[in-house]
C-alpha cells in the first residue's frame, strides 16, 4: 500500500472511530437525562409530600434502607410512600434538593441526591436501572445529619 492509500485508510478509519465515539456520547447523554426523570419524580414527591411521585419514581420491589442508632432500617416502597402526608413542609421555601453525582453505565445509573433541610440533612444514594426501557430507582440507601441548632 502506498503512503496515499495509508492516509486514506487512516481517515477512514479515524472517521469510524470519531463516529462510533459521537453515536456512545450522545446515547450516554439521553440516558443520563432520561435517568433522572425518577431522581426528580422522588425530589418533586419531597417537595410536595406527594407519596404517589415515590411509586412513580421507585421501581415496585425496590428498599429504602438505613442504619441508625445501631439499628437498621427497610422499607418497601409502599412503607416510604405512605409517610408522605400530601403537603409540602412549612418550611418547603428553606429546603435545598440537588442532584450531586450522577454516573450511568449501560442500564445500571448510580446517584447521590443532598436534602439540605433547616435542621438536618439527608445523603441519599439511589441505585437506578433501565427496565423495559424505563429508568426506576430500585434501592435507596441514606444516612441524615442533624444540624446543630444556633447558639442564641
Amino acid at each position: 500500500m502506498n503512503m496515499l492509500g495509508s492516509f486514506a485508510l487512516f481517515l477512514f478509519l479515524a472517521s469510524v472511530v470519531t463516529f462510533a465515539a459521537t453515536n456512545v456520547s450522545a446515547q450516554d447523554s439521553q440516558d443520563k437525562e432520561h435517568a433522572k426523570v425518577p431522581l426528580n419524580y422522588y425530589m418533586q414527591a419531597q417537595a410536595t409530600g406527594n407519596g404517589d411521585l415515590i411509586r412513580k419514581a421507585f421501581y415496585p420491589e425496590a428498599r429504602i434502607m438505613t442504619f441508625s442508632n445501631g439499628k437498621i432500617t427497610s422499607l418497601s416502597v409502599e412503607e416510604f410512600a405512605s409517610r408522605f402526608s400530601g403537603k409540602g413542609a412549612a418550611d418547603e421555601a428553606q429546603r435545598k434538593r440537588t442532584i450531586e453525582s450522577l454516573d450511568v453505565v449501560g442500564n445500571a445509573a448510580s446517584a447521590t441526591i443532598v436534602l439540605d433541610y433547616p435542621n438536618i440533612r439527608f445523603v441519599d444514594y439511589m441505585n437506578l436501572l433501565k427496565i423495559d426501557g424505563e429508568w426506576k430507582i430500585v434501592n435507596k440507601a441514606f444516612h441524615a445529619e442533624p444540624k446543630a441548632k444556633p447558639a442564641n
